[in-house]
Formats: structure tokens, sequence, C-alpha cells
């Protein structure tokens, strides 16, 4: 097995990224209360969050995809034009909500998935400007739960709408409340719902404030914890005996601390100095006796961390570049394989790989296929690439099995896909497209 780790994370004129690095973009009560909603909610066929019901990119059970496609690419439902920035949408209760930059304010949208009309819209101004690169528009999926949306816009500005009229509840500057740094592209890190608290990877250091737990009600502090800077990836949910836990992926650490508190359990370091980003979400897997393993992976030579954990550390079996170094990409895992593009979008070449789960083992590799990211959903997978096409992907161990491609973008897309009800939402720097790739009616 292994050693044991000590025990004490524009669209319009937008994201041009960039040479080498530059080029790059990142693409997110009482204990037993918290325990009852341990994760936002989501109902068949939504995708309420980043990366979907269970943050690891897989859709609800019941969502069917179709074999293949026309020649010509899946049928657009229907498109519009966006604002400036890189944020996927969040689709729940008959909303699809977008989150983008319109001159000078950050808007948040609430769209009819059906037709792409909107609902309604709030919007707040914003005057950011990123260090690196000229995307100015926000990067975090909004967050549907509750009966509230939550956005988390590149200035740190954190607000919570009504999600039936898109009423403003409350707002918070984080990044002035707790002395944040901005970072590369600006802040990065989808929040995370759990009862009725919102938490956010803040990076507040110089307050000890780098993780910060808000009323998701009333917006007001629960609990501050670590001097972590924050990071491009998104924290998931744990269960573990009894007690709700959160893995957070900051700047340079992976930790697990509870939900209720704050406390936090153990911390490991991941990540590396200087010009570097952590941007993949941390995958959590169960196997059959329950017991979990962690996933954590980065490019920028640090590669990926694979082990067991439980509330009290977390031993390593395997890591390193060799297996998997991504840059933002989130793998797939499927019965016991992990699916999964491996490289940077600013330095090709970039890989699709298949690797064993409990080994690091990689069964197969396609050279050069190209960046992007990866959901899935009905035993499929479909893998937005950054070049603006879309690869329909049936998983199998021994080689890469395409079941279809198409290219409805020629530009660039970074943003993060969303699946909900057969509707595959896509934008690039202008437009957003809601495509039909669901299994046809019967």
């Amino acid at each position: 097995m292994g050693d044991e780790i000590a025990v004490p994370s524009q669209p319009s004129d937008r994201i041009k990224c960039m040479s080498a690095f530059k080029k790059q973009r990142v693409f997110f009560n009482a204990c037993c209360g918290l325990l009852a909603a341990a994760a936002v909610e989501a109902s068949a066929g939504e995708w309420p969050q980043i990366l979907g019901p269970d943050r690891n990119g897989i859709a609800a059970n019941d969502e069917a995809l179709a074999e293949s496609w026309p020649a010509a690419g899946p049928s657009t439902l229907w498109q519009r034009p966006v604002g400036n920035g890189c944020a996927g949408v969040a689709v729940a209760n008959q909303r699809t909500v977008l989150f983008h930059r319109v001159g000078g304010m950050e808007v948040t949208e609430a769209l009819d998935p059906a037709t792409g009309k909107t609902l309604w819209t709030e919007e707040h101004a914003t005057t950011f400007a990123p260090e690196v690169g000229s995307g100015n528009g926000p990067l975090c999926v909004p967050v549907i739960a509750g009966g509230r949306v939550f956005t988390f816009g590149a200035q740190g500005v954190l607000t919570c709408l009504d999600a039936t009229t898109g009423k403003r509840l409350w707002q918070r500057k984080t990044h002035t409340d707790f002395g944040a740094q901005a970072g590369y592209f600006g802040a990065g890190s989808s929040p995370i719902v759990v009862g009725e608290r919102v938490i956010v990877n803040v990076g507040g250091a110089p307050k000890e404030a780098g993780i910060v737990a808000f009323s998701a009600a009333t917006g007001e502090t629960v609990w501050t914890k670590t001097n972590e800077r924050a990071s491009y990836s998104s924290p998931v949910v744990v269960t573990i005996g009894n007690a709700v836990h959160l893995l957070f992926v900051t700047r340079s650490q992976v930790i697990l601390l509870d939900a209720a508190t704050g406390d936090i359990r153990w911390q490991v370091a991941f990540g590396a100095r200087g010009p570097t980003v952590n941007a993949a979400n941390p995958l959590v897997l169960t196997d059959e006796q329950g017991k979990h393993h962690l996933l954590v992976t980065a490019s920028y030579g640090v590669g990926t961390l694979y082990g067991s954990f439980d509330q009290a550390g977390m031993t390593k079996v395997w890591g390193g570049v060799d297996s998997l170094a991504t840059q933002y990409c989130t793998p797939i895992a499927r019965d016991g394989f992990l699916f999964a593009i491996d490289g940077r979008d600013d330095l090709p070449p970039a890989d699709f790989k298949c690797i064993r789960q409990s080994t690091g083992e990689v069964l197969w590799k396609e050279d050069s296929f190209g960046y992007g990211s990866l959901i899935s959903a009905d035993g499929k997978i479909i893998a937005a690439k950054s070049n603006g096409e879309l690869v329909l992907i049936q998983p199998d161990t021994t080689g890469l099995r395409v079941l279809a491609r198409a290219r409805p973008f020629s530009s660039t897309v970074r943003a993060l896909p969303a699946l909900a009800e057969g509707r595959l939402y896509v934008r690039d720097e202008q437009t957003l497209k809601c495509l039909s790739v669901g299994a046809p009616v019967p």
C-alpha cells in the first residue's frame, strides 16, 4: 500500500488567454441538521451546481443520452448572447441560471430551460481586472439550493437570491471583509451549500479566514478557519460516521474539516509555489466496504495524490506525475477506472487516458486528444474540448471508443458544460447554446 501521510486544497472580448502560463484559464444548524442535508438536493435531471449533483461530473441516474449524433451535430434548441466570464450554468427547478459580466455589472439571470427566455435578472457593480490575461468575468458556477441561488463573483462578492423571483436576500464582499487577494484570474472556487450554511474558500489568509461558513438565510459569518489562500478548485462533501465533512483543495493544502464547526480533522500538503493553480475538483470514491478514497490532481509538476482516508488522516496509495497531472479537468470515475484528460490547456498536447483507480496504472492513452472538460451520463462521457469540439465517448478499458463528434463552436470554450433533461449547455466567449443530446422519446 503506501506510506502514512502526517496528520496534524466572455465572452465577448474576454479570455484570450495567453501564452504558456499566461494563457491558462481555469475553470469553482446543528450537526444532525447538516447530516440531513449534506449536499445540494437534486431532483432527477438537474445540474444544480458545479459538475452536477455530486460535484463529480456525473449526471442524475435517469439522465439518458442518445447513442449517436446527426452528422451536423446535436440540434440547437436555442442560443443567446452572453457577457464575459467562464462560469458554466446551473439548472434546477425549471430554472437555468447564468452568471456573467455585462459592462460594469456582474449579472445573474434565470432562464427558461426550454426556450432560453429570461425569467428574472439581478446585478451588482464590479471593477474587477485580472492579474493575468484579459478575462474579467466571473468563473464560479452558481449554486441552486433550498429555494435560493448563490453566486460568487470575480471580486469575491457572495450573493444570495430568491430562486423564484431573483430578489436579493443578502450579499457579502468577502475579499473586503476578510482581506483576501484576488488571485491570478479572480475568485474561482464555487461555494458549497450544506444544510443552512454556504461555505466558501475565500482565501482570507491574514484574518485566519481561508475558509468561511456563512448563514445561508442571512449571510452572517458562522465560522472561519485556516490561513490558506484560495484555489480554483471547488469543495466537495463527504459523510464520515455520523458527521458531515468537507474536502477543500486550497492554494497549497488538501483539508478535511467538519462542516458544522469548521474543525480541521487533517490537512496534507498539495500544490506548488509560483505561477501554478489547483483547479480540478477533489474526487471522493467509496468502495463496497464503505471505505473512502480521495483523488486530487494538478499540473505544473504536482501530479496526482490518491489514497484512503477517514476522519483521522489519509494514507497514500499512489501518486506522482506519470499517471495523471491535469490542469483543471476533473476526471470521471467509473467502475474502478478513471477517464481523464492529462496535461494542460496552454501547453499542448493533452492526452485522453484510462487509468486503473486502485494502482494508477495507465491502461491506454489517446495521444494529442486535446484539452477540455468531462461530464458523464447514461454510461457515456461527453468531452467538451477547449477548441469548441464535443466528443461523445463510450468508456472502455481497451481504448478510446468515439460514438460521435460535433463542432458547435469554432472558438475557445473553457466554461464547464451542464447537462439536464437531455439538454447540454455549452458556452464560448459570446454565446450560450442549449443542445439536444437526450435519448429519443419512445
